[in-house]
C-alpha cells in the first residue's frame, strides 16, 4: 500500500517552496527560484536577423534583450536511412548556413546554452522536450536509451519502449531515472509528451515571429508531473492565482491529479502548518538530534557524504547493548529521512554505534533498507564492512539543499574552523620578526580583531614587551571589530 502523503506549496513571486509530508513529519524538500531559473530548454519561434556567412552562424531574434547565436552543426537534419544522428550532424555541418537558413525567415528553435555576459543564448534546431523519464525527439524516429543503464539492460528497455511508442512519429531516448519504470509509468510519459509537441506545433502557426512556445515545467508543474502518487492526499496550494493555473495545466495533462489539488485560504502560513521552516533550519545544521537523546553528525564533503551515530545522553535501555541497539534502529529511521530532506547524493557512508550481536546489526540494516525503499529516488545500500562501516548510494538528482541555499562562510572559506586568537597572536609575532629584518620603520602597528587584541594586552603582553625590546622598535595595537579573527595587519610607520 502507497505511503499516504500530503503536499504542500508555498508560492512567492521571488520563490516556490514545495514540503512533502508523511505521517505528519516533513520528508522532502524542493526549492526554485525565480531569478535561478535559466532559459535551457525553452523552445521560440524566431525570426532570423542576419546571416554571417564568414562564421557560418546566424543571428536569431527570438524577443530577448540580445539576439541568440545558431551556428551550422546545430541546424538540425534528420538523419537518412541507416545514417547515424552524429553523420546526420557532420552532413548538416558541410552544408553552407547560407543556404540553410534565410534573413527574415520564421525559424523554430531550442536554446542549448544560457546567455553569458554579452553573449547571446545558443540555439538548435532539434528540438527535445523532456518528460520524467523520457526524453521525446518530434523530428526524429531515433529510440535510445541512457548510456548510464548497464549495457545488459539496454536491449529489453529499447524494444519496450519501441513497442510503447508504436508509429506515430517521434523518437524517444530513456532517461536513467526510467530503468525500473512501470510500463503505465512509461506510456503516461509518452502521453505527455505527444500533448505538449501538439500544443508547440498548434502555437508555432498560430503566434507571430519571437514568441515563446514552450518553457520546461515550472516546480508546481513538475510536482503533478513527478510527485504525485496513488498514495497522494492533497495538493495544498497558498496562492489563489497559481491554484487556478495549475488546475488549468492539469486538466490537459493530469487530469488524475486535479481532484488532489486544494486552495489553502488559511490566517498561518501554510509552511507553518508542519513547522517546516523549523525543518529546514535542522536540514541545514551539521547536528541532528536523535529523540532517545542520541544525535546524528552529518558531514557533506565533495566527495561523499559520511553519517556519523552517537549515543549521547540516551541511558534508558536495561544495558548498555540495548542502548546501542536502539540508537541504531531510531537512527536508521533518521538517516533515511535526512537523505531525502537534504537531498544527499552519490556515495553516503553510514558509522553506526558499534555492535556486538549479530542480530542487532542484521535488525538494523533491515530497518535502514526498509526506510529507503520509501525514497523516489534510487539508492542501494551494501553490509556492515569489517570496519562496521554501511556504504550505500543515492542517485543524484539536482543540487542538495545545502548548496541550493548556502554558501561557504568567507571568514573560514567553508574549512568550518578558525585559527585560535592564540594561533594568530603567534602568527603575528613571527611576522613582525619577518619584518624587522627587511624594515626600519619608526613603529609598528598591529590591526586585528577584538579578540586578539585583548590576548595581546592581557596574556601575551610579557611576550610582545619582550618581542619589542628584541626589535628595537615600539609595537602599538589597534582594535578593528569589522576584522575576522584570522584577519590582522601590520601597519608600518
Amino acid at each position: 500500500m502507497p505511503t499516504q502523503q500530503d503536499i504542500l506549496i508555498n508560492w512567492s513571486p521571488q520563490e516556490t517552496r514545495v514540503a512533502i509530508v508523511e505521517h505528519g513529519a516533513v520528508q522532502e524538500l524542493h526549492v526554485e527560484r525565480t531569478l535561478e531559473r535559466g532559459l535551457v530548454g525553452n523552445v521560440y519561434l524566431g525570426k532570423v536577423a542576419r546571416v554571417l556567412p564568414g562564421m557560418q552562424s546566424a543571428f536569431i531574434d527570438i524577443g530577448l534583450e540580445r539576439a541568440a547565436f545558431l551556428h551550422v552543426a546545430d541546424v538540425w537534419h534528420p538523419p537518412q536511412e541507416g545514417e547515424t544522428i552524429s553523420a546526420a550532424r557532420g552532413a548538416s555541418a558541410l552544408i553552407p548556413i547560407e543556404k540553410q537558413v534565410f534573413e527574415g525567415q520564421a525559424l523554430m528553435v531550442q536554446v542549448i546554452k544560457d546567455p553569458i555576459g554579452t553573449k547571446g543564448a545558443r540555439l538548435s534546431t532539434q528540438i527535445s522536450i523532456a518528460g520524467r523519464l523520457l526524453v521525446f525527439l518530434p523530428q526524429d524516429d531515433h529510440i535510445g536509451v541512457s548510456q548510464k543503464i548497464p549495457l545488459a539492460q539496454r536491449e529489453a528497455l529499447r524494444a519496450q519502449l519501441l513497442a510503447l511508442a508504436g508509429n506515430q512519429g517521434g523518437g524517444f531516448i530513456l532517461r536513467t531515472n526510467g530503468e525500473d519504470a512501470a510500463e503505465s509509468e512509461l506510456a503516461e510519459d509518452i502521453r505527455y509528451l505527444r500533448k505538449a509537441w501538439a500544443r508547440i506545433k498548434d502555437a508555432s502557426v498560430r503566434l507571430p515571429p519571437k514568441t515563446l512556445l514552450h518553457q520546461d515545467l515550472n516546480l508546481m508543474q513538475r510536482v503533478l508531473r513527478d510527485l504525485v502518487s496513488d498514495g497522494t492526499q492533497t495538493i495544498r496550494v497558498d496562492s489563489r492565482e497559481q491554484f487556478e493555473a495549475l488546475k488549468t495545466f492539469g486538466a490537459e495533462f493530469m487530469p488524475a491529479a486535479v481532484e488532489k489539488l486544494q486552495h489553502y485560504k488559511g490566517e498561518r502560513p501554510i509552511f507553518d502548518l508542519y513547522s517546516i521552516d523549523e525543518e529546514i533550519a535542522k536540514a541545514l545544521a551539521r547536528r541532528v538530534e536523535l529523540k532517545s537523546g542520541g544525535y546524528l553528525i552529518v558531514d557533506q564533503t565533495e566527495a561523499l557524504t559520511t553519517v556519523d551515530v552517537n549515543t549521547g545522553g540516551f541511558v534508558g535501555a536495561r544495558n548498555f547493548d540495548d542502548t546501542i541497539f536502539k540508537t541504531n534502529l531510531e537512527a536508521a529511521q533518521a538517516i533515511a529521512r535526512q537523505l531525502r530532506l537534504r537531498n544527499l547524493g552519490g556515495i553516503i557512508i553510514v558509522d553506526f554505534i558499534d555492535m556486538v550481536r549479530e542480530d542487532h546489526r542484521d535488525a538494523v540494516l533491515g530497518e535502514f533498507r526498509k526506510q529507503l525503499g520509501r525514497d523516489r529516488v534510487k539508492t542501494s545500500a551494501g553490509s556492515f564492512s569489517q570496519l562496521g562501516l554501511v556504504e550505500m548510494t543515492r542517485k543524484r538528482t539536482r543540487e542538495s539543499l545545502a548548496h541550493m541555499l548556502c554558501e561557504p562562510c568567507p571568514v573560514c572559506e567553508g574549512k568550518g574552523i578558525v585559527k585560535t586568537a592564540r594561533s594568530v597572536t603567534y602568527d603575528i609575532f613571527r611576522e613582525i620578526l619577518r619584518e624587522a629584518r627587511q624594515f626600519n620603520p619608526r613603529e609598528f602597528r598591529v590591526v586585528a580583531s577584538p579578540k586578539v587584541i585583548e590576548l595581546f594586552l592581557d596574556e601575551e603582553s610579557q611576550h610582545l614587551a619582550s618581542l619589542s625590546e628584541f626589535i628595537g622598535k615600539p609595537v602599538s595595537l589597534q582594535s578593528e571589530a569589522a576584522m575576522a579573527q584570522e584577519q590582522y595587519d601590520i601597519v608600518l610607520l
